[in-house]
C-alpha cells in the first residue's frame, strides 16, 4: 500500500509535467491524485498495513487492535482524522487567500483600473521601454502577485507594439521581471504565499534577505538585455494612439484595491491573525465599495452587473485553485504517511542530506527543478521534508529558488504559462533565446544571497 501511494503521487506528478503533451488540463491529475493517495492511505492504515504521524511527532496506527470498539482504536482513529482535517485546515487558508486576491484584482480590471498604468508609458526608445515594463512588471507582481502583473503587462505590450516579433522578447522579459518581483513579496507568488501563510517565512523577514537579491536578479539580465538588437532603436507610436479607456471610478478602485492587497501583511502583524482573514476583510471592503460606487456618468441599475463582484468571482480561474487544492492534498497524505519513524518527506529530505551533504546545492537544485516541473508541489514538499525556524535561511533560499528559477523555462511559472497563451511564445524559440538570460539572472541572484547571509551572520 505505501508504494501504491508513492506511485499515485509519482504518476500524478509525471502527468501535469505533461499537461501540454497530453493537452489535460494539469487540474485533472491533481485532484485524482490528492484524493487517491488520501484513499490508499486511509485503507492501509483501517488495514493496519500504515501507520500515520501527525504534527505533533505522534504515531497512529490500528495494527493489532482487533477490538474495533476499544479506545485506542477510537484514539488512533481520531489521529488519523485529526490529520486529515489539520492538511485540509492548512490548503484551505492558501485557498481563500487567493480566492480573495483573485477577486479583488478582478473587480479592478472591470472597473479599468489597469488602465492608468497604461498612460505611464508614453517613450519611442526601446531600451527605455524595456526598463519601464521591467521595473513596473517588478514592483506589480509584488503587490498583485506575478502571474497578474504578467497578464496585466502583455495586455499593455498589445497595445504598444503591433509587430509579435518584437513584442515577445517584451513579454519574455516580463516573465524575469514578474518571478523576481514575486520572490520577495508573501503575496507575489503562490509558493512565497504558501511559506508566509506556513508560518515558514515572515513579512519583513522575506523582504530584508530577498529584495537585494531579486533585484539583482531582475536587473541582471535587464542589463544584458538593453545591449541586444531588439531593444535597440525606436518604436513608432501611432499619433491615432488610442488613450486609456478609463472609467470614473477607475482610479479610486485601482488604488482601493492595490492598497487593501498591501493591507493584509499589515493586518496580520497587528493582529496575528492568518493572512487569509485579512483577506476577508479587504475582499469585503473592495466588494463594499464596488457596490455603490458609479463607473459612468449615466450609471444605472441594468449596467450594475458589468461592474460587479460577482461577475469578477465568475472570472477567476478555479481550475488553478483546483489544482492547488489536489497537490497540497497529495503532498499532505505523502506527509502524514510514516516512515522510520518519521514522515515520508522528512525522511526523504534526511536522505538527500546524507547524499548531498550541502544544503544550498539541494536548495539550488529545487530552483532548476521548478522551471521543469510546477513549483507548488515542490515547495510543499520541502515544507513537509525540513524543520527549521521560522525565517531560517532554508526558507528564504527556497522562496528565492523557487519563485525565480522558474524563469528559465517558459513553461516554469504561472507568469511563464500567462505569457506563454497569450502571446503564442514558441518553447524552443524561449529556451534559446530568454533561458540563459533568465539562468544568469537566477545564478547571480542566489550568489548575492549566499553572500548577505555569509557576510551578515545570520
Amino acid at each position: 500500500m505505501f508504494l501504491a501511494i508513492v506511485l499515485c503521487f509519482i504518476l500524478g506528478y509525471i502527468t501535469i509535467v505533461l499537461e501540454h503533451p497530453l493537452r489535460l488540463d494539469k487540474t485533472v491529475p491533481a485532484l485524482i491524485m490528492g484524493a487517491l493517495c488520501w484513499a490508499f492511505l486511509a485503507v492501509g492504515f483501517h488495514n493496519g498495513i500504515l501507520t500515520v504521524i501527525d504534527t505533533h511527532d505522534s504515531l497512529w496506527t490500528l495494527a493489532n487492535i482487533t477490538d474495533h470498539t476499544s479506545e485506542m482504536y477510537y484514539e488512533n482513529e481520531e489521529g488519523f482524522v485529526n490529520g486529515l482535517l489539520h492538511h485540509l485546515g492548512k490548503t484551505a487558508e492558501i485557498l481563500v487567500f487567493l480566492i480573495g486576491a483573485m477577486t479583488i484584482v478582478e473587480i479592478i480590471d472591470l472597473h479599468r483600473g489597469f488602465d492608468i498604468l497604461k498612460s505611464w508609458v508614453r517613450t519611442k526608445n526601446k531600451r527605455k521601454l524595456l526598463w519601464i515594463i521591467g521595473v513596473l512588471a517588478f514592483i506589480l507582481s509584488a503587490i498583485i502577485d506575478n502571474l497578474t502583473a504578467t497578464i496585466v503587462l502583455v495586455t499593455l505590450l498589445r497595445k504598444l507594439f503591433y509587430e509579435r516579433e518584437t513584442r515577445i522578447w517584451y513579454a519574455s522579459m516580463v516573465v524575469i521581471a514578474a518571478n523576481a518581483g514575486g520572490a520577495w513579496s508573501p503575496i507575489g507568488d503562490v509558493t512565497t504565499t504558501m511559506l508566509w501563510i506556513g508560518k515558514k517565512v515572515s513579512t519583513m523577514g522575506l523582504i530584508e534577505w530577498l529584495v537585494i537579491p531579486s533585484i539583482v536578479c531582475f536587473v541582471i539580465p535587464f542589463l544584458i538585455a538593453s545591449f541586444m538588437k531588439p531593444f535597440q532603436g525606436t518604436i513608432e507610436v501611432p499619433d491615432d494612439h488610442e488613450p486609456p479607456n478609463r472609467l470614473l471610478s477607475s482610479k479610486t478602485m485601482l488604488f482601493l484595491g492595490l492598497g487593501s492587497i498591501v493591507f493584509v501583511p499589515f493586518f496580520k502583524t497587528f493582529t496575528h491573525l492568518p493572512p487569509y482573514i485579512g483577506m476577508m476583510l479587504s475582499m469585503g471592503v473592495v466588494w463594499l465599495v464596488s457596490e455603490y460606487i458609479h463607473p459612468e456618468e449615466d450609471f444605472d441599475e441594468e449596467r450594475k452587473h458589468l461592474y460587479s463582484a460577482h461577475k469578477a468571482l465568475s472570472r477567476i480561474e478555479m481550475s488553478s485553485i483546483l489544482f492547488f487544492l489536489g497537490i497540497l492534498m497529495a503532498v499532505g497524505a505523502l506527509e502524514t504517511l510514516a516512515l522510520d519513524g518519521v514522515g515520508t518527506l522528512r525522511w526523504l529530505a534526511e536522505r538527500l542530506e546524507n547524499a548531498i551533504p550541502n544544503q544550498d546545492i539541494v536548495i539550488m537544485l529545487l530552483g532548476v527543478g521548478s522551471a521543469i516541473i510546477d513549483n507548488v508541489p515542490l515547495v510543499a514538499a520541502s515544507m513537509g521534508m525540513y524543520d527549521q525556524p521560522m525565517d531560517s535561511k532554508l526558507w528564504h533560499f527556497i522562496a528565492y529558488a523557487a519563485g525565480t528559477g522558474g524563469s528559465m523555462l517558459i513553461i516554469g511559472s504561472a507568469a511563464g504559462v500567462a505569457a506563454m497563451g497569450m502571446e503564442k511564445i514558441d518553447f524552443i524559440w524561449y529556451v534559446k533565446k530568454i533561458a540563459w538570460l533568465a539562468a544568469v539572472g537566477f545564478l547571480a541572484g542566489a550568489i548575492v544571497f549566499l553572500a548577505l547571509y555569509s557576510l551578515l551572520g545570520a
